[in-house]
């Protein structure tokens, strides 16, 4: 902690602005940005413009040049050039002679509308050392985009408080305060290239220890003892990435002051703690380190034994979830600590999660459970797969607004202990929906999912997966309306089109065995709560051995061994709006249900498919294709036959109509069982 010149006035730091020392040219753009002048579009300033449809086809050439030459203007993005300033370490650069930098940035602006939305923190001071010849302009932006100067500080000589070394400490406090739709702060800093006497005259400006603090009286407890905090890590047969999660957790001296342990449950049969490295990290966390082995239970096991460990042990007030293939950024596990110290009444922390191949690419920071789809979407007004290396945070008025979600995935999650030990762990499902379904139940019982900007990993993304055409897909859709039925207990009439959908378009896509593993899924749930906890550690082998016979699970990695393709696949699709691809689907199915096409007795696939053409519009009078896998390590060869596919249609809709018709008991069954409770876990962890 800090003192102000108030000498009332205690001040803690909550977001320590950092810098990445690796991988800089890839993750740069998320920290810090070359300046160049705003350029705000008008839309910003009206919100009834939003309501119009834009009309491209009725721009005139002068608009349409217009429009391209806003598309096409320099955004500022990635320092190309990382000459503009030098990283000299996690809390320190230095500004080359004429350069201007921006930290308005996904990890170094201060979300200051989420703060003061959550917490009763009122005022927020920003806090640095610098050195050299320049000025730091301090911003604040509102919900619509639009930003302000708060202060410019002239840094010069020997200007200002004396930190020593020629270092000089400057502090701007700004008011918490007309942020509750959205709004950020931040600072740019620009480094002089000043002329006297017909003579350049200039030092570098360096700028060190920045960060963004809080009066600590308005923490809840007023103590100096913070509490501490437990990390939950599940893992299975991931031990490379599960190892370097622990390294970077024991190199993090800031983390490990509010660090009770890290529960590290391991259920592979490949060992952490036989890998080489496993020794050294251990004797380096020492009691900061529980490692326990147990069965094969999925993630949502895993994760419910670092849960029940925590509060069981009774020492931590937080558990932090964190997947064990995730790369974190360090600072984001201290920020969210620290934000639910502060927050107004317990709330779980959500952190966004980054595409481990494109990495300024931020997939999404929290999500919604849409009740028409039952699937994840994000929250209102927001989108998925923003790139801040084209878009930075400053000209991206859209995301300077407050988005609220449901839940936040799993790849990390803060939650209050006192929460766990009211609404229980985990659902035993195994994998899927486990965090969306504590994230809906948490919220029931008053305690919110926060998504906060500035805290996130990065995650492999979901491209690269096709989980229909995996073992996955059962877990998925049997979870999916376990979640519906206990958080939508009246509302299972309007689910049997649902049902049919989800059907219908796994069969269109050819996959006959993902239609096998939806009626399972379904069926299962009829059975009631007490099946997934019967089955927990069974499930499995069952539901593999279920995709057996079928062509599109039958995948080989040698792809000659397949007959070659009679063509490839041309992808001629025409583009169409919302309403012209619904009623296309429709048609598709219409088209398919009616088809006497049969591919089961081609000698050869009609087409070969890459894994991203592997959507339903393009197997549109396809009898069979060759169809890559979607990590690219094999190929199956998809055969329609559209006798299987009626008959599966079917028994979806005899399956459907039976779940729906027993919705409302099957939703009090679900509703009243001890699925989630410690005393309900502890019977499972210890068959």
């Amino acid at each position: 902690m800090a003192q102000s010149n108030n000498a009332q006035t205690q001040w803690e730091t909550v977001n320590r602005v950092v810098f990445p020392v690796d991988d800089q040219e890839a993750v740069m753009p998320l920290y810090a940005v070359r300046w160049t002048r705003p350029h705000v579009s008008a839309s910003v300033f009206d919100s009834v413009s939003q309501l119009q449809r834009a009309d491209v086809g009725a721009l005139n050439p002068t608009g349409f040049e217009k429009t391209l030459r806003e598309a096409t203007a320099d955004a500022g993005t990635a320092c190309d050039e990382l000459s503009d300033f030098m990283v000299f370490s996690r809390r320190s650069v230095c500004l080359a002679l004429d350069s201007h930098i921006s930290f308005c940035t996904y990890f170094n602006a201060f979300p200051a509308s989420y703060w003061q939305r959550w917490t009763n923190v009122r005022s927020v001071r920003l806090v640095m050392q610098v050195r050299g010849d320049g000025e730091i302009s301090v911003f604040k932006s509102t919900a619509r985009g639009l930003f302000s100067t708060v202060k410019t500080i002239r840094v010069q000589g020997n200007d200002g408080e004396s930190a020593g070394d020629g270092w000089k400490q400057i502090a701007v406090e700004i008011p918490l305060s007309g942020l509750l739709d959205g709004g950020y702060f931040w600072f740019d800093a620009y480094c002089h290239l000043n002329a006297s006497d017909g003579k350049l005259d200039a030092e570098s400006l360096m700028i060190r220890n920045a960060g963004w603090q809080v009066p600590a009286a308005d923490f809840s407890s007023a103590t100096s003892q913070r509490p501490s905090c437990s990390i939950a890590i599940t893992t299975f047969n991931r031990t490379p990435y599960c190892l370097r999660q622990l390294k970077a957790i024991a190199g993090e001296a800031e983390l490990r002051k509010r660090l009770d342990t890290v529960y590290c449950v391991d259920q592979g049969s490949d060992k952490v703690c036989e890998q080489n490295g496993f020794d050294e990290v251990s004797e380096d966390l020492g009691d900061q380190l529980t490692y326990i082995q147990q069965a094969n239970i999925g993630g949502s096991g895993g994760f419910s034994r670092g849960m029940l460990e925590s509060i069981d042990a009774g020492r931590s007030a937080y558990t932090i979830l964190l997947d064990d293939d995730a790369i974190m950024e360090p600072e984001s596990l201290l920020r969210s600590i620290q934000f639910e110290d502060y927050a107004k009444h317990p709330v779980l922390v959500g952190g966004g999660m980054f595409h481990l191949d494109d990495r300024t690419m931020l997939h999404v920071q929290g999500e919604r459970f849409d009740r028409g789809s039952l699937k994840p979407c994000p929250p209102a007004g927001a989108s998925y797969n923003h790139d801040f290396a084209v878009s930075p945070l400053r000209d991206s008025p859209e995301l300077h607004a407050r988005f609220d979600c449901d839940y936040s995935g799993w790849w990390m999650c803060l939650i209050p202990n006192s929460v766990i030990r009211e609404i229980g762990l985990s659902l035993p499902l195994f994998i899927k929906y486990d965090d969306v379904e504590y994230g809906l139940r948490a919220r029931e019982h008053g305690y919110p999912t926060v998504g906060l900007p500035g805290v996130a990993v990065w995650h492999q993304g979901w491209h690269d997966k096709d989980i229909s055409r995996t073992w996955e897909e059962y877990y998925a859709q049997r979870n999916r309306w376990i979640c519906a039925l206990l958080h939508f207990p009246s509302a299972g009439k309007r689910y049997v089109f649902r049902m049919m959908y989800e059907d219908a378009h796994l069969g269109v896509k050819l996959m006959y065995s993902g239609m096998k593993l939806h009626h399972m899924a379904l069926r299962d749930v009829m059975r009631g709560p007490g099946y997934l906890v019967d089955t927990l550690s069974t499930k499995l082998p069952e539901v593999r051995a279920a995709r057996e016979g079928f062509s599109d699970s039958e995948v080989s990695q040698d792809i000659e061994s397949f007959p070659t393709p009679a063509a490839s696949f041309e992808n001629r699709r025409p583009v169409l709006s919302g309403g012209e691809l619904a009623k296309t689907a429709a048609k598709e199915v219409v088209k398919a249900v009616l088809s006497r096409q049969d591919g089961t007795g081609d000698a050869a696939p009609q087409v070969a498919m890459e894994s991203k053409d592997a959507v339903w519009p393009s197997f549109d009078g396809v009898s069979s294709a060759l169809v890559t896998t979607s990590d690219g390590n094999g190929a199956a060869w998809l055969k329609r036959d559209s006798k299987l596919y009626r008959k599966n249609l079917r028994e979806c809709y005899r399956i459907a109509t039976s779940l729906v018709r027993h919705w409302d008991s099957l939703a009090q069954s679900y509703r009243s069982a001890d699925l989630s409770s410690p005393d309900s876990w502890r019977v499972i962890f210890s068959s």
